[in-house]
């Protein structure tokens, strides 16, 4: 879907990530796009996951937006990497 991955941060309950969209695709596509391919593969590569969220989503539905118009993407990216947690949760590392 030409998505550009800049930077993320992985916690517990939530996910951040500096994405480039190109603007023939809207917001909420690119993240149905996301969040789909991401539970596609997560629930494929640990199966104990499949048992947890069994007839459940592995996402929740929302999600938060805000467009960098005003500020740098180096201040995002700052931003982001604050956001993960001092001490990992586990042994989970994105890659």
């Amino acid at each position: 879907m030409e998505l550009t991955i800049y930077a993320g941060a992985v916690n517990r309950d939530h996910v951040h990530m500096l994405i480039g969209i190109p603007p023939h695709i809207s917001v909420s596509k690119a993240v149905q796009y996301l969040k789909g391919k991401s539970s596609h593969k997560l629930l494929a590569e640990f199966p104990g996951l499949k048992k947890r969220y069994w007839g459940q989503h592995l996402w929740g539905r929302g999600y938060w937006v805000e467009s960098s118009g005003n500020v740098t993407d180096e201040v995002w990216k700052k931003y982001i990497e604050d956001q993960k947690p001092e001490e990992p949760d586990d042994s989970f590392k994105v890659v």
